[in-house]
């Protein structure tokens, strides 16, 4: 475990460095498109944040290299390589698409290419496990199908949250999370060696994520941009591959002792790929229901719209930072959520917690003028917004604002009006004097 936070911090580390610098150089480039009309921000912001979390994750994987517990999995797979490969290919694209726009049907084929590259270097779903039946060998043909699709519907999944600031990278920081506690379970508590590279996949994901969210959260300073909400989805997608489809459930039903405690254990993988579109459900969700809409509109399924899931919460009342947290929140409950009942017995108290959380979230999600206030002895310690009276507060201050530069002007108005009529009124003097001193 200490290895892998090793590597998860110097991927955030780098990435952090790294994204200040690359900020500046967006700028310089000028990757900063004009704001549309679907856009939420008022002004342009800065792209090509996705040159930063490469970065970040270049370093990650050198660190990872020199770590005796990790060199395995660099010297026992390719999966390293393929990595390497297809990011690479998806990054270039992001970055041409950054700076000067690529059509969408060119950066579909480009993903499409990225996914074949992985797919020959050896990351493809070989088998799906089925507890009692054990792994139900696929095709290479059909193997290959299905995991250019799920790289392909991971990564436009990402790129269509990517509409509000810290939104995307916090999803997928909490997908990567719950990946990393699941592959790790089977490496370490049930000794199976082939969910190693999962557990790195996901370290390294989540560590780009935390690196870049204190430059992209409300409001953001750089933009991932392409070049990182694909980068992120194609890495998501590989880490639900090289755990899936490499996991034998016979040899969890042995470590078990009973093919009932298996079934709970590979509820995440025994499903066709139930984990990856459970910690993706949201993005999934938006997805069809975007290809949906336009679809029944007569549109183009990539043509972009104002009507995603996070514009909802927008046109609904909640501000940005809340839209932003119920998104996180949903994501949070449904992958941990699933998790959680591969590691219980029976589930049930997963379920019961669950339900009484996706209660919580309906409250929340349905009352957008519901501020929370902090108890009285908290309140130095939280933004103005959330104190007793902060609103009242922050309106009258506001109001105070507003009113002081009018104040300013009136009183300098009254002073230039005073001079003035004085000036008018030494003039009337000196003109009734002329006037004397002609009458005489």
């Amino acid at each position: 475990m200490r290895e892998y936070l090793l590597v998860l911090f110097c991927t955030a580390a780098v990435t952090y460095l790294l994204t200040g610098p690359v900020r500046k150089f967006a700028i310089m480039a000028g990757a900063m498109p004009a704001v549309r009309a679907r856009d939420v921000h008022r002004e342009p912001t800065p792209r090509l944040g996705g040159i930063a979390m490469f970065g970040g994750l270049c370093a990650g994987l050198l660190v990872a290299s020199q770590l005796h517990g990790l060199g395995k999995v660099f010297s026992d797979s390719s999966d390293i390589r393929a990595l390497l490969s297809g990011v690479g290919i998806m990054w270039v694209l992001g970055v041409l698409d950054d700076k000067w726009g690529v059509d969408a049907l060119v950066k579909l084929g480009g993903q499409m290419i990225a996914a074949g590259v992985m797919v020959y270097q050896g990351i493809t779903v070989i088998s799906i496990p089925v507890p009692g039946v054990g792994p139900v060998a696929l095709s290479p043909t059909l193997g290959m199908v299905i995991t250019v699709a799920l790289v392909v519907v991971m990564v436009n999944a990402v790129n269509f949250i990517d509409g509000l600031d810290g939104l995307a990278g916090g999803m997928v920081c909490i997908a990567g999370i719950a990946f990393f506690l699941y592959s790790y379970r089977l490496w370490y508590v049930y000794q199976i060696s082939e969910a190693a590279p999962s557990v790195l996949f996901s370290a390294l994901l989540i560590g780009m994520c935390l690196g870049f969210l204190p430059h992209n959260l409300h409001p953001a300073r750089i933009f991932m941009g392409d070049s990182g909400s694909m980068m992120l989805g194609l890495m998501l997608a590989v880490s639900a591959v090289s755990v899936t489809g490499r996991v034998d459930p016979d040899l969890i039903t042995a470590q078990a002792g009973s093919q009932t405690a298996a079934t709970h254990i590979l509820v995440p993988t025994y499903i066709p790929l139930l984990l990856p579109l459970a910690v993706i459900a949201l993005p999934l969700a938006d997805l069809v229901l975007a290809v949906v809409r336009r679809s029944w509109a007569g549109r183009s399924p990539f043509a972009a719209d104002k009507k995603h899931l996070h514009h909802r919460l927008l046109e609904i009342g909640h501000s940005h930072s809340r839209a932003v947290l119920i998104m996180y929140f949903w994501a949070a409950l449904i992958a941990f959520g699933t998790v959680g009942i591969s590691v219980t017995n029976t589930g049930r108290a997963v379920v019961l917690a669950c339900a009484g959380l996706c209660l919580v979230g309906l409250v929340v999600l349905l009352l957008p003028w519901f501020r929370p206030k902090a108890p009285s002895a908290v309140q130095a310690f939280v933004p103005p917004r959330y104190r007793r009276g902060g609103r009242a507060a922050a309106g009258t201050e506001a109001a105070a604002a507003s009113q002081a530069p009018a104040q300013a002007e009136q009183g300098a108005m009254a002073e230039l009006s005073a001079r003035d009529q004085e000036l008018l009124g030494s003039l009337g003097t000196g003109a009734h004097a002329v006037g004397d001193r002609r009458q005489s």
